[in-house]
């Protein structure tokens, strides 16, 4: 058995290869993917070879932890039905190439644990991990998240999630006119719009080590900075501007299964919309212009390989 997969020969290297799987297990499922987001955070620092040493890291390499996909072999362990549409956040079924995170594939091997129903959820489903990661870092945050930083896809979410959540609707900064744009419920401007209110808790989700300075000199006392990017870079701040504020500095790690579960919830019941973020799509013959286009094209949100369309 084989699939069509999305390999990063190399860094700076992407092709769509026909890879073999692995035999599946009684507590597998084989599934069939519909679409896979493409992350313009870790699969960009995968690409460009800057992503720090992770276990499982490597050249070939299977990217993608942002995929939808239809059971269609289930084992006698697996518990669950063949038809069943699930969310798919990582696998690592390919011998002759890494699977850090392995899911941008036309097929798939997985742990029937690993996967989610998600019930009703549309191709939207395939920004669960996004929205998973959002609620990781709003849960992370001791309070009512005041201030957001970022208005990509993640910052988007975090300001849905805090809301979703019965908080009061946060700020969000973004330096890009291009991606103020928002009909959620809450304010994006220019940060250096922004020069009067203070916060007690922000989200980091611009993933830019030199907004730490910024953010803290806009903090109450006490406060607290939850970083919920990822920084390919060393992380600091001037400390007596943080001491001041009696400064809590939180890193939200990677998002945990309850994570999920719950996002599934709040999206399966109006709460929470995923409406809206995938912005550009493509076919699996068009890999390298997708990955071109979500790295590099500043109006891409979200960019999904969409495997129901011939490569």
């Amino acid at each position: 058995m084989d699939a069509s997969a999305v390999v990063f020969e190399r860094p700076g290297e992407v092709a769509l290869r026909q890879l073999t799987l692995c035999a599946p297990a009684q507590d597998d499922v084989v599934v069939e993917t519909l679409v896979s987001g493409v992350s313009t955070g870790t699969e960009k620092m995968l690409f460009e070879g800057t992503m720090p040493a992770f276990p499982g890291m490597g050249y070939p390499l299977v990217p993608g932890y942002e995929s939808v996909a239809r059971v269609v072999e289930a084992g006698a362990g697996s518990r669950l039905k063949i038809g069943t549409k699930v969310f798919v956040p990582g696998s690592s079924c390919f011998p002759d190439a890494a699977g850090l995170f392995g899911a941008t594939a036309s097929r798939l091997v997985v742990p029937a644990n690993r996967v989610y129903d998600v019930g009703a959820l549309d191709e939207d489903a395939v920004l669960l991990a996004l929205a998973a990661t959002a609620h990781h870092a709003v849960r992370r945050a001791k309070g009512a998240v005041g201030l957001v930083i970022g208005h990509g896809v993640l910052g988007r979410l975090i300001a849905r999630v805090v809301m979703a959540l019965g908080h009061p609707s946060p700020v969000v900064w973004e330096i890009a006119a291009s991606r103020r744009d928002c009909s959620d419920g809450y304010a994006v401007v220019d940060p250096a719009d922004d020069t009067e209110t203070r916060y007690d808790t922000a989200i980091d989700a611009s993933g830019d080590p030199a907004v730490i300075d910024r953010v803290v000199a806009r903090l109450n006392r006490p406060a607290e900075l939850v970083l919920a990017g990822f920084y390919g870079d060393r992380i600091s701040c001037a400390f007596a501007p943080a001491f001041m504020r009696e400064l809590t500095l939180s890193i939200a790690a990677e998002f945990r299964p309850e994570d999920v579960v719950a996002v599934i919830d709040l999206a399966n019941s109006g709460r929470l919309s995923l409406k809206g973020l995938v912005t550009h799509r493509a076919s699996p013959g068009q890999v390298p212009l997708a990955y071109r286009t979500a790295f590099n094209d500043p109006n891409c949100l979200k960019m999904i390989i969409d495997w129901r369309k011939a490569a």
